[in-house]
């Protein structure tokens, strides 16, 4: 069987493929132990660790991410890998368990930064006046 899923954090999009095998887990076809920073590839085995140990040794997970920043695409491949073992296992006691985690897990986040305008240096700063 085959999952296909998806994640998103800010402007980072992730989308995961989990079939059966022997334990891999890719990032953009490369082992997620060589993605750096260390805390981006943490945060992508996160869901392997929630789930039971001998989870990952029978399946492959490819995720491949695009837009955003080095944490944003680990958030999102994050969503994604949990969204897909959810589906790939079908358990609802594991959907609980990332739930009570952190609901980030399962559902995306929809924040997004807000666009600089004129007459400022950001989104809502202004410039300073003076009157003297």
């Amino acid at each position: 069987m085959v999952t296909n899923t998806s994640g998103k954090k800010k402007t980072a999009v992730a989308r995961a493929t989990i079939r059966e095998g022997e334990g891999r887990v890719r990032i953009d076809s490369q082992p997620v132990e060589l993605v750096e920073p260390e805390l981006a590839q943490l945060k992508m085995l996160e869901p392997f660790r929630i789930a039971e140990e001998n989870l990952r040794d029978d399946i492959d997970v490819e995720v491949s991410v695009e837009g955003g920043g080095v944490m944003g695409q680990a958030d999102a491949a994050r969503t994604a890998i949990a969204r897909g073992l959810v589906d790939f296992t079908n358990d609802a006691e594991l959907r609980d368990a990332f739930m009570e985690f952190d609901r980030s897990l399962l559902v995306n986040d929809v924040r997004q930064s807000e666009p600089k305008k004129w007459g400022g240096p950001g989104a809502r700063a202004r410039y300073q006046k003076s009157y003297r």
